[in-house]
């Protein structure tokens, strides 16, 4: 008896027409496209995260500095403690080397480069005497103006893109413009003291570039330790 699965005498096998195999081409072609566009699509998106992750770090880096080195601030016989002209904050601040004692001078600016504007940092080596600050001060005022050709050693660290940036001072209960610390009257009790009147606050306004990493205005609050008010 025949089984009807078995192949009859005379009779072939039929395969592929070579419309199907046009179409089956046709149809793997565009499985291939649309694949490709996903994988495509997820490389994009993975560098626009990973971009928008080390954008989100080097500023948190950025304004831990920035905390830092007003925390760090120190006011010392005869020299200004903070000074802002407009175009350049310097800042006499405490050594963080506790086992000798120092100062140095750190200055923050905006400035433009190779890579563009950015926000870039200035800090002098650390010094001991008042005519070093003073030299180390005068670099920092050449540094935000022409780069400093001569900066004595200093380092000079670009930071985040940044379009333009303001400052305002805590003062009498109110954020005003910064501007530069007018000189008070001594103490009679301690003529040697220094003789700046410090905001209570300094507040950071940043104004960041449109891009793929971060973009848009920035506010940073600071509240001097002293004060006892919580910093935001």
């Amino acid at each position: 008896m025949l089984d009807a699965r078995q192949v009859r005498p005379g009779t072939t096998s039929r395969g592929f027409t070579l419309i199907e195999l046009l179409v089956a081409i046709a149809v793997m072609a565009l499985l291939s496209l649309v694949s490709w566009r996903g994988l495509d699509s997820m490389s994009r998106a993975t560098t626009q995260n990973k971009q928008r992750a080390d954008a989100v770090l080097t500023l948190q880096a950025t304004l831990a500095q920035w905390g830092a080195d007003l925390d760090a601030m120190t006011t010392l016989a005869q020299t200004r403690p903070i000074d802002w002209d407009g175009r350049v904050l310097r800042l006499t601040r405490r050594g963080g080397d506790t086992t000798s004692p120092s100062v140095l001078v750190v200055a923050w600016a905006l400035r433009a480069g190779p890579d563009g504007t950015r926000w870039r940092r200035w800090q002098s080596l650390p010094f001991t005497t008042r005519g070093e600050w003073q030299q180390a001060w005068n670099l920092a005022a050449a540094w935000s103006q022409d780069g400093g050709t001569q900066t004595g050693g200093a380092s000079d660290t670009a930071l985040v893109p940044v379009n333009s940036w303001q400052l305002f001072y805590f003062r009498d209960n109110s954020w005003v413009p910064a501007s530069q610390l007018a000189s008070v009257a001594p103490n009679p009790n301690n003529p040697a003291g220094p003789v700046i009147a410090m905001p209570d606050g300094v507040r950071l306004v940043l104004s960041l570039p449109p891009g793929d990493g971060l973009s848009g205005t920035l506010t940073r609050d600071w509240v001097r330790p002293t004060v006892g008010s919580p910093r935001s």
